[in-house]
């Protein structure tokens, strides 16, 4: 008997990803130090002191406000769920099932994956090839049929490469969208060359996806949100799963925010070895480093499987990015410790 399972489904691929042990663990973008041990201690003390058997709040009304106070935004335009992967799966709910995602390649699997699976019509406009956005393409892409709008997902910094777009090109992304949502995802604003709050106040129709997963240093825990007009947000909520966020989630992140400065310490120093680490990769004989803004580096090599397997042979994890768009030879790398840089560049002066 035939399980009754969407032909969507059946026919999505796994997420691509396959987790390998090393020593020196540079392939998924995460910080390099984890929550800090006097934070988590403050949070566990928090968490002896709550009722577990009591439901949290509905919406994450706390955790809402707070994040707002942080970011200088409205609370009734803040969203937050477990996870900004999350959110791009609701995004696609919310205005792309039945219509369109617009996105660019190479780009973040999850954008056409959720596509696929919600049932939107996918195009994706291929970056140039210094990685900067085809404007013209875009711009094809928005009237082509059918055109009554979707979801639009850009990346800022964009990942996998850690270039950064022009705000002016997503200003005038913003004015040719109408009918659409224009998401940027910053999952790596922290690290970068200003943000698109300044866009997102302006336009009512673009939003901005934020994580806690990076510089914050809380992959584990799961928390991502959005920021955006009240209107959007409001709608954006009643695709939110009630009381979908823990009571650990609630306390470890409002412990968190009442302690920023742990995160611009982290950045900081993210910032110096990622600079380091760019001028220490161009002397090498075969490798060429792409200009970064985001807390990785993408490198391009000869042959990516090898490079990959010799840096690995001396335990030093990176990500093979070369089976995406335009990244032949590709990996990516995170910038970790100081002591986990040094081992990767020692481990790549002597990889072909």
């Amino acid at each position: 008997m035939p399980l009754p399972i969407r032909p969507a489904v059946a026919a999505s691929p796994d997420y691509p990803f396959h987790a390998i042990d090393a020593p020196v663990k540079l392939d998924q973008n995460e910080s390099f130090a984890d929550f800090p041990a006097e934070l988590k201690e403050l949070a566990l003390q928090r968490l002896r002191d709550l009722p577990w058997h009591r439901y949290t709040d509905l919406n994450a009304e706390a955790l809402c406000e707070a994040v707002a106070r942080h970011e200088s935004w409205s609370p009734r335009g803040t969203v937050v769920t477990t996870g900004s992967n999350v959110l791009i799966a609701l995004l696609v709910q919310l205005a792309g099932m039945g219509a369109r995602v617009l996105t660019v390649k190479p780009n973040f699997s999850l954008y056409g994956l959720d596509a696929g699976l919600l049932g939107a019509a996918l195009t994706e406009v291929p970056l140039k090839p210094d990685f900067s956005l085809d404007m013209d393409g875009l711009r094809t892409a928005l009237a082509e049929p059918p055109t009554r709008g979707g979801v639009i997902f850009l990346p800022r910094p964009h990942a996998p490469t850690g270039a950064l777009c022009e705000l002016g090109e997503l200003e005038a992304l913003a004015q040719a969208s109408e009918g659409w949502l224009l998401v940027i995802d910053e999952a790596y604003h922290h690290f970068a060359d200003g943000d698109a709050r300044d866009l997102a106040c302006r336009h009512p129709h673009v939003l901005l996806l934020r994580t806690f997963s990076k510089a914050w240093g809380l992959a584990g825990l799961r928390m991502g949100y959005a920021l955006a007009s009240d209107d959007v947000a409001r709608q954006l909520r009643k695709l939110v799963p009630p009381f979908g966020v823990s009571v650990l989630q609630t306390v470890s992140t409002l412990v968190a925010l009442e302690h920023p400065d742990y995160v611009r310490e982290r950045v900081a120093h993210t910032l110096r070895e990622r600079e380091r680490m760019t001028q220490a990769l161009r002397s090498h004989p075969t490798w060429q480093v792409m200009p970064s803004q985001a807390n990785f580096l993408l490198v391009r090599t000869p042959d990516a499987q090898r490079a990959f397997d010799a840096l690995l042979t001396q335990g030093v994890l990176v990500r093979r990015q070369d089976r995406l768009h335009g990244l032949q030879g590709c990996l990516r790398v995170t910038v970790g410790t100081q002591a986990e840089n040094d081992a990767f560049l020692r481990a790549a002066a002597a990889a072909p």
